[in-house]
Parts: structure tokens; sequence; C-alpha cells
């Protein structure tokens, strides 16, 4: 890393030129991943990135460029290039940082994967296999993985500000294959967290997680196909967040809002869901997937109140879009890597429990879906408009959940699927995702209780 000294020549230099604010990110990160297929090692891979990136705004515009060549003749030269763009001066400022700070770890980790024998993590791997595979005999085929992460950032500013951070992770894939004639099906499941290999313990002990994958493989084998039609529908808890974070979560970051590219743009103080809707973007909650010590700008981060009793109350919001809005940050600056200009991002998204109990939003279903678990989809950013595939589904008939269904799609915008939602349990549960967009991809977690959308358009594939 860079020294406060070689840091405030850089900045000054930079700040020769027609910008107002000038920032060096500073990253040194290494990952590794182990991968198995049933009993056999396929791949062990480890990586070191270094780098940095450095941006100059004047302001609502910025210029961005980045270099892994950490030497200051290599760093100037990348400054020099971004004066040129943005319009040199002859002087500016000096620039004297504050003493330099680390970030409070709010996700410390006790069992270091980067410290563990290689044969310690094999075997929770291997664990996770024999799961998938003692689940039935219809099991065929088991793979899994653990990835883990390691990354220090620091950041420089021209406001003074000189931050360091630490940041860990660590996540556990398995899926699961199933036969039965010439019919296979699969599924995965993907525990993950800003801890070491403590957190592979008890409810996400890896032997259970590939229980899971192998249990939904199985379903599916049995599964009729989908239905299609406007019905209410029940989706569970935990990924079923997925749909908030797409078709709403990206329309409230100011990435979109600034540019009056989203849906909800100009909608701050209005009722935008149903009361029942309260919903969050926290990046503070200790050991979650989606958390940081600070953003990738040096902000603490925050809880964030998106939507109170279905009103919107806050957007995510960086610096940069910040200027735009005429608005703080909201310490939703993220990025990928160095390689990357941060932009507003999700952390951890999800609806807040509510009071309503998850058995008593089927009893007056005459016919429609109850979506157990949720798969991918696409969404259109601008205007929420969403289609999102149903991983583990089944009917609701009469009240009561009866066959297992495949193919299902949910289709319909945030704007809509917010207001139609008329109970929302209090079964709270996040799950683990990476997020991609302008600034990367990032590691955010998705969440809600069990939630029922009174109407919704089904795309099924049983057409009969």
């Amino acid at each position: 890393m860079l020294s406060k000294k070689q840091l405030e020549s850089l900045l000054t230099l930079a700040m020769k030129s027609k910008a107002d604010f000038a920032e060096i990110f500073e990253e040194e990160t290494k990952s590794e991943s182990i991968s198995m297929v049933n009993d056999d090692v396929e791949d062990i891979n480890r990586t070191v990135r270094a780098g940095a990136g450095i941006r100059l705004y004047k302001g609502n515009s910025s210029v961005y460029g980045y270099t892994n060549e950490m030497d200051e003749q290599s760093l100037e030269e990348i400054i020099n290039d971004l004066r040129d763009a943005i319009g040199k001066e002859e002087d500016g400022p000096v620039i004297v940082l504050n003493e330099k700070t680390m970030a409070e770890n709010i996700s410390p980790v006790e069992i270091d994967p980067f410290e563990s024998e290689d044969e310690v993590k094999i075997g929770m791997i291997s664990e996770a296999i024999k799961g998938a595979r003692d689940a039935g005999e219809k099991i065929f085929k088991a793979t899994a993985g653990l990835s883990s992460i390691h990354q220090e950032v620091q950041i420089a500013n021209t406001e003074g500000l000189f931050k360091g951070d630490v940041r860990k992770r660590s996540r556990l894939r398995v899926s699961a294959f199933a036969k039965e004639g010439t019919n296979v099906q699969s599924s995965g499941s993907a525990p993950g967290a800003s801890q070491g290999l403590e957190y592979f313990v008890g409810e996400h002990a890896p032997y259970k997680a590939g229980q899971e994958a192998a249990r939904v493989a199985q379903v599916l084998l049995r599964a009729k196909k989908a239905p299609s039609g406007v019905m209410p529908v029940i989706i569970d808890n935990g990924f079923g967040g997925v749909i908030f974070h797409e078709s709403c979560g990206h329309s409230l970051e100011a990435t979109a809002v600034a540019k009056n590219m989203s849906v909800f743009a100009n909608k701050k103080g209005e009722m935008i869901a149903s009361e029942k809707v309260t919903a969050y973007d926290d990046g503070t909650m200790p050991g979650e997937w989606g958390s940081q010590n600070m953003d990738d700008e040096g902000n603490p981060q925050q809880k964030r109140v998106l939507i109170k009793d279905g009103v919107l109350t806050q957007y995510m919001v960086d610096r940069l879009n910040g200027r735009r809005m005429n608005t703080p940050s909201s310490g939703s600056g993220r990025r990928e890597s160095y390689k990357y200009e941060p932009t507003s991002r999700m952390s951890n998204t999800f609806i807040a429990p509510g009071t309503d109990k998850k058995e008593d939003m089927f009893k007056d279903i005459k016919f429609g879906l109850y979506c157990k678990s949720m798969g991918g989809g696409s969404v259109n950013p601008n205007t929420g408009e969403f289609n999102f595939g149903v991983n583990e589904g089944y009917l609701i008939e009469d009240g009561k959940v009866t066959d297992p269904v495949i193919g299902a799609m949910l289709i319909g915008s945030g704007a809509e699927i917010l207001k139609n939602i008329d109970m929302v349990s209090d079964n709270l549960e996040l799950a683990q995702g990476m997020c991609g967009s302008a600034s990367g991809s990032v590691p955010t977690n998705v969440g809600q209780p069990a939630i029922r959308v009174k109407s919704i358009t089904v795309g099924g594939t049983d057409h009969e």
C-alpha cells in the first residue's frame, strides 16, 4: 500500500486540474476456491490481485482510470491522463491527509480459511457431497466447492480522508443431480457469510446444504407442468427476496434515480407499496454476506430504511450521484475491485417481518401458486418490469399445498407487486447472492419473510 506522503503527492498532482475532488482506491486481494465432483477434487485455484483506481470529479462529471502497476511513475501517468481529460491547471491546493484510521471490524473471523489446511476444507466439501448423495438413490451426481476471499483496501481523497479496511468472506456451493428414467433435474444450495469456516457448523453445516440441494432436485423429478394465468401467489422467505432486490431494489439505487431512469424517481414521501411493507438495506449486520465495515468510498455503512409502512423514505446513494441529487451519501458506494468506479449498490436488502402467520396465508386461496424458492430471471431497472423463474413451486388448491410444479415464471413489475402484497409473515430469512451492475459483481444478501401477493401473472408450461 502507498504511504501517506506518496498519496498526498499524487492527490496534489491530481488537483492541478479543473477537478474539484480526487480519490485513490487501493486494493490487495487474495482468493481461493476448491471444487469437487463426487469423490474427486476437481480444482484448487488461488489468485492474488492488486492495483489502484483513481478518479477525478468536476461538478457532476467524473473521469476514472486504474492500473495494477503500483509504482509512483505509473500512477502519475494515470493521473496525467485524467488531468488531460478533465482539463489541466498549473496550480492547485496542496493536499494534506488525516492520519490513517482502520474501519471498525463488525465481522470478526474465528477460523481463517487461508490459515486452514487443505485437508480441512476438502473434508467440508466432501461432507456437502455426502449429504447430497445420502439423500436418496435418485441422486447420481453431486458437485461442491468452497470459496474464500481476503481483501485489504485503502482509500484516500482530497477532503483528507485516509482509511483502511479488511474484508473476509467464505461461501460453500453444492449442486445435486437427480435422475428418474430420462428425467434429469438439479438444484443447489450456497450458504455464505462475512465469516470464516466457523460459519459452516450447525444450521449451515455442509452436510445439511447437500441434503437441501438433493431434496429439491428430487422434488422436481415428480413435478408437473405449471399453470398459467393471474392468481394469488405466496413467495416464501429467504431467496424469495430476490424479487424485491431485482424489481424494486435496483430502482431505489441513485445510479438510476439520479438520471430519472427509475420508476421510483422523485417519489420520496409517496406511498409506493402496501402499508404491510417495510424494507431495509442494512450494511451494518455483523457477519452477514453483504455487510461491510465501510463502503468503497470510505463512508461508514448504514442501516437504510427504504420503505416504511408503504412510504418511500430513502434511496441508496453514492458520492457522485449524491452530487447530482443534492443528497449526502448513504454509505452505498460499492465496487467489485479497483478496476471499477464505485456507484450506489445494495448490501443486505430485505422486507421486514410482519405480523401475519404463514399458515394463515393459504386458507382463503381457491387456486394459486406457492413459491418455496426462487430462481433466476431478468428485470428492466428503468421500469421495474421482471420475469423470474420459480425453482421450487407447488399448487395451492382449496387452501392447501398440493402438487409440485415446474416451469413457473412470475411476471410483473416492482411497482405492481409492492402494492399487491396483502400479507407479510414473521419468518424473516436472508439468502446469499452476487449482484452485477455498473460497478461489477458484489456480494449481496436478499431476504424477506413469506409474503402473499394477491394477484400476479404466472407464466407456466401447462397449456392443455
